[in-house]
């Protein structure tokens, strides 16, 4: 199938021993939201994975700083994950959070995993059923590789003048109208506004890739090697980057950190509609 999404017509065609599901809600803000809203009703066989425990480590640059690969790898055999088994991930907002442990896995190495296309909703707009009856993982096994696809601070702001930074953050948080939770508010100078929002449907479903492609052209984008994505933590930054590649586009670098380390410096800032 191709990736890196997958239907809920399609996970429900494979649901089995080979599939693990991983539900990854959570709410700015609310760090119990998440496992509350997990054991109020889940897809059948989806283990719960807290962004803020299993997603991220207890020191870095930024509110989301990656786990160490060591770390990352027991997370996942504990959840199950092993070479041969397909990982689908999912949430309740069109991938927002979804996304990051799709891109954790995959630049780990993990090429068959997926983003559930519409999440959560989806799955039960096509009436497929929920259960509030926690999943039991089989043993995994995971080997932990180096992150390679990642850029920190300093790398940003040596970046060639070629390179775009795309911004995953609502335009009020990138025009410093609101910041809900990171010690400035407004935007990395020359960082284009890209909205997650904007790559999905009303439906909260990505858009098709020819779509996706004509968003990031407007933006003068053609290529993901000369791309890094940002947002508030290198959370939903992961959604720019499965949008990218849908379109096509390649993978770009991500900035781990992102606002929340940048706004914790005395860099500059920029607080207007404009990069």
């Amino acid at each position: 199938m191709p990736g890196p999404l997958i239907s809920v017509a399609d996970l429900h065609a494979i649901r089995d021993n080979a599939v693990n599901i991983l539900d990854c809600r959570w709410y700015l803000g609310e760090p119990d939201a998440g496992a509350a809203a997990y054991a109020a009703g889940h897809i059948p066989g989806a283990i719960y994975c807290s962004l803020d425990t299993d997603l991220a480590g207890p020191e870095g640059q930024g509110r989301h700083p990656l786990p160490t690969p060591d770390a990352f790898a027991g997370t996942m055999a504990r959840f199950g994950v092993s070479p041969e088994r397909t990982v689908v991930v999912y949430d309740d907002r069109g991938g927002a959070v979804a996304s990051r442990l799709w891109w954790m896995l995959t630049d780990q190495g993990h090429a068959s995993t997926f983003i559930l296309d519409g999440g959560l909703p989806a799955w039960v707009d096509a009436g497929y059923g929920l259960t509030t009856e926690p999943a039991t993982a089989l043993p995994g096994s995971f080997r932990a590789r180096p992150w390679i696809g990642v850029i920190d601070r300093n790398g940003v702001v040596d970046r060639a003048a070629t390179t775009a930074v795309i911004d995953a953050r609502s335009v009020e948080r990138y025009v410093g109208d609101a910041e809900p939770i990171d010690p400035k508010a407004g935007h990395i100078p020359g960082a284009l506004s890209m909205p997650l929002t904007d790559n999905l449907n009303e439906t909260l479903q990505f858009l098709p890739p020819e779509a996706l492609r004509d968003r990031f052209a407007a933006a003068g984008i053609t290529d993901g090697a000369d791309v890094i994505s940002q947002c508030g933590s290198g959370v939903t930054a992961c959604h720019n980057i499965a949008a990218m590649e849908i379109a096509g586009l390649g993978r770009p670098l991500l900035y781990v950190g992102s606002w929340s380390d940048w706004s914790a410096t005395d860099l500059p800032i920029a607080t207007s509609s404009a990069p």
